[in-house]
C-alpha cells in the first residue's frame, strides 16, 4: 500500500478551511482542487509499505504517541509551492510549533532506526488545497498573489492522534483512508 503518516482535521475545521478558500476556487484557476475529506497535514511520506513494515510503523507510532501530549495546531496563511506566481501546490499553512516539530522529529528518528529514509528537506507543515495542472500556461496564475494576500483564516485544531494513511488512486482522483490511528498520551 502507498502510505504516509498524517494529522487529520475535524470535519468542522475542514469545512471552515474550505469556506475560507472559496475565493481561490472561484477564480477558475487551472487547479485540481482537493476534496475536503482529504484535508490533512502530512508528517512523513512512507511510500510503498508492505506486510511486516506496517507493524513496524504502528509500533513507532505507538512509542511516539506514548511520549507526546495532545496539543493545539494553529492554521495560518495561504500560500503555494514552489512560488505563488508559478504554483504546483496551493495550501494553507500550519504553524510549525515546537510541539509539532518534536512530533515530526520523533517519528523521523523512530522510523530511521528501522531503515526508513530520513527526510532531509525543511518541514513546512501545510494542508494541500489543490494542485496546479501541469500544462497551465504562462500567466494562468496572474494576480493570484493579490488574492492570496487578501485571504484570511483564523483557525486551529487539537492534535489528539497520529494516523497511518493509505493513498488510493483512481480515474476520479486520489482518496485517502485511515489504516491505523494512535492516540497521543493523556487523551
Amino acid at each position: 500500500m502507498r502510505a504516509f503518516l498524517a494529522l487529520t482535521l475535524p470535519k468542522k475545521e475542514r469545512t471552515r478551511i474550505h469556506r475560507s478558500a472559496r475565493h481561490l476556487r472561484d477564480r477558475e484557476l487551472p487547479v485540481r482542487w482537493s476534496d475536503i475529506e482529504n484535508y490533512h497535514v502530512t508528517l512523513k511520506f512512507l511510500g510503498e509499505l508492505r506486510g511486516d513494515r506496517v507493524e513496524v510503523v504502528r509500533d513507532v507510532m505507538q512509542q511516539v504517541a506514548e511520549n507526546t501530549a495532545p496539543f493545539t495546531a494553529q492554521l495560518g496563511v495561504f500560500g503555494a509551492f514552489p512560488t505563488i506566481r508559478l504554483p504546483e501546490v496551493l495550501w494553507i499553512g500550519v504553524e510549525a510549533s515546537p510541539e509539532l516539530r518534536c512530533l515530526k522529529q520523533d517519528l523521523e528518528w523512530g522510523l530511521a532506526e528501522h531503515d526508513f529514509d530520513r527526510e532531509t528537506r525543511a518541514f513546512h507543515p501545510h494542508i494541500t488545497l489543490g494542485r496546479a495542472e501541469v500544462d497551465a500556461g504562462a500567466g494562468a496564475f496572474r494576480g493570484l498573489d493579490e488574492v492570496v494576500a487578501e485571504l484570511e483564516h483564523d483557525g486551529d485544531f487539537v492534535v489528539r492522534h497520529i494516523d497511518l494513511m493509505q493513498s488510493h488512486r483512481s480515474k476520479e482522483g486520489v482518496r485517502y483512508s485511515v489504516v491505523e490511528s494512535v492516540r497521543l498520551a493523556g487523551d
